[in-house]
Parts: structure tokens; sequence; C-alpha cells
């Protein structure tokens, strides 16, 4: 069986090992071959646009509007140069969607021209169920608008949790039972696990730093919990576009020996020894798919405080497993306060978390993924 990838991760021929690197790393035993067709890059990191023998990766070297071209020209090529074949029935493509549409869009052509069946991955809703900008909630609108038109070809359209997407999606337009629910938080437990080390943080947050991940909300947060707490201390694993800004904000609350930054960890054993030094990780995105992170966090034993986004909603028994709090600076600095005081209820969390998460095992929901591909095929 043969799988062609639409997608918007430039991650691989950015040369980073991040969460598309590690599903593939297992994901690919379960096919013959896998193509990738992803956007630009303007430098590639990585000279070999192949990798475990038979993932085979093509970047576009087109400008991002001229994507939708891009995947259609090369999917056609890919399709044809392989020998694929209606009758053969041995391909499938898969198409990470999202506004502005460049994956759907091409992806739809390439199934017009060809006949290959195709499933629409939606991982995340931009600006639900909050937006961070304008720009979220203009793409938020458009997904609404537009989804059930790009759903109309799609053999199905996988969410990754099983509440907020889905009615979200159905709310749009699209069939109910085209939905399907892949899980696509896979967690090396092997890695992610406790481990007993000296705690040096409070508070630990690992994300890229971007306006949906809540970030500015958790320092003003870490500033009223500061009053009662002068010596509250957060490490900020993770960098991004909003660093200089956060940077700014947190030498003007006066915060510059509470919050520390890591930058990005060399790799997941290194985010798993971070993890264990801190007592809570704190989750304040305003809209995610997951976060996976979080889940990583439950994995090593850390209570958790998050809004209520992604699959958050799918697995936190609020005040069994993990705590809720809103996305208001105050609501998250209120929820961690509690948290801090209460000795018998960081223990229950600790407890709970490991044991929510094994459902998460990565090599176990991988072949579950692959399996349920096979399947649309």
């Amino acid at each position: 069986m043969k799988l062609l990838m639409i997608t918007g991760d430039r991650a691989l021929v950015a040369g980073k090992h991040g969460a598309f690197y590690n599903t593939l790393e297992e994901f690919h035993k379960y096919w013959d071959r896998i193509d990738i067709v992803c956007p630009k890059v303007s430098k590639l990191k990585i000279k070999n646009l192949k990798l475990f023998d038979n993932v085979f990766i093509h970047p576009s070297p087109w400008p991002l509007l001229f994507q939708p071209f891009w995947i259609f020209y090369q999917g056609f090529q890919i399709l044809k140069t392989s020998g694929y074949s209606l009758a053969a029935n041995n391909y499938l493509m898969t198409v990470h969607e999202y506004p502005p549409f460049y994956n759907g869009i091409g992806a739809k052509l390439v199934h017009l021209f060809t006949g290959v069946p195709y499933i629409l991955e939606i991982m995340h809703i931009p600006g639900l169920p909050q937006a961070a900008g304008p720009k979220e909630t203009i793409y938020r609108w458009l997904t609404r608008f537009f989804i059930g038109f790009d759903a109309q070809s799609a053999r199905a359209v996988r969410v990754i949790n099983r509440k907020q997407t889905k009615k979200y999606l159905t709310a749009a337009g699209v069939p109910e039972s085209k939905i399907i629910y892949i899980p696509a938080f896979y967690i090396d437990l092997d890695i992610f696990k406790p481990v007993p080390a000296n705690t040096r943080f409070d508070l630990v947050y690992a994300a890229r730093l971007e306006a949906n991940k809540g970030i500015q909300n958790l320092v003003k947060a870490v500033s009223i919990l500061k009053k009662d707490k002068p010596s509250i201390s957060l490490l900020v694993i993770g960098s991004g576009p909003l660093r200089s800004r956060t940077e700014k904000d947190i030498k003007k609350l006066g915060l510059r020996d509470n919050v520390i930054f890591s930058g990005w960890l060399k790799d997941q054993s290194a985010v798993a020894q971070a993890m264990n030094k801190a007592r809570i990780f704190v989750n304040p995105s305003l809209n995610e798919g997951g976060p996976r992170v979080a889940l990583e966090a439950m994995a090593c034993g850390l209570p958790v405080v998050t809004t209520r986004v992604g699959v958050m909603l799918d697995i936190i028994r609020d005040g069994e497993n993990g705590i809720f709090c809103g996305w208001e600076p105050e609501s998250i600095a209120e929820a961690v306060a509690g948290l801090l005081k209460d000795d018998d209820l960081q223990k229950k969390l600790k407890s709970a978390g490991p044991e929510t998460v094994k459902i998460f095992s990565r090599k176990e929901l991988v072949k579950n993924y692959a399996d349920e591909l096979m399947k649309l095929i």
C-alpha cells in the first residue's frame, strides 16, 4: 500500500526532528512507499529528501500562493510514475487541511484528474474556541463557510479530538457519517514518565511562542502570583515570533528573576527531564487541537492546569486528573495558586496523570492510524 501525504509541515525539510518526524519514524513501517508534498522552504537544511528508505519529500519550488498548483502537478507525477490506477486500489492521499485551504484545493484537483481517494485531516480550527486576533477570527469564519464544500469529494474527514472539532464541523455542514476520530497525540511512554528529580521550577510551559498559545496571559498570571509568592518560578520551553515581545513584558512586570527561557531543547528526552524538574504544567492556549505537550506532562506525573481546548476537553476531569481554568490571567493565577497550596490535590493529580495518558502510547496509536487509513483504501 502507498500513501501520498499533502501537508503544510515544513519541519522535515528544515531538518527538524519534531512531532511529524517522530510519527514517521514508526508510521513508515506500515507502507510500501510514502510521498510527502509540502510548501517551499527558503533554505533546505537537508540534502537528501528521503527518509527511512521509503519516505520521499517533495517541497515546492514555488511561492505559497501557487501551492495548489504544485500539489496538483507533483501529486499527478507521483501517481503517474508509481503506476497508480483505480483498479489497483493501492493508494490513499491524506490532506492536512487548514485555512486558506491550499492543500484541500490542490488535493481536490488531484482527485478529479486521477480518482485517487483522499481524506481531509483537521488538526485544528484557528480561533476555536477563542481567537487570538482578527486573522484567526476570519479563518474560523472561512472554515465554517468553506469546509462543507471542501469535504464533498473526500472519503472521510479525520479529527483528532472527539468533542470540540467534530461539533464545529457538523454545524458547518460536514456530514457526521464522514467524520472519523483517529487520535494523533503519540507519546513515547519510555521517555515521558515520572523520574525523581530535584524540583527547580514551580511551573513549566512548553510551546511555540505564538499568540494562540497564550504565553502573554501566562506571564501576566505569574505577575499576579508573585504578589503572594515572590519566588514563583516559570520555565518556558520553546521559542517563536513572540519571544522578544514576551521578554519585554517580563522586564516591564519585574519578572526577570521569575521566568526562565530554555529555548527549544535538543530532543524529547531533554523535554521530559525538564518537565520532571517542575511542580505544575500550565497550558494557557486560546485554541488547540491538542496540545500534545500537556499529555506528555501528565505522563511525567505533573499536575496540569489547562484551558478548555482540543483534546483537553476529552480527557480532563476537573479536579480528578487535571484542573481547568479560564483564559484570563486572573483565572490562570487562581487555579495555579489553589493547586500550589493543596499538597493532597497535587498528589492526586500526579498519580492520575500517567494512568490517564496510557491510551496515547506511541506504537499502539501509530499502528491504529495506519490500520484506519488502510480501511479507507
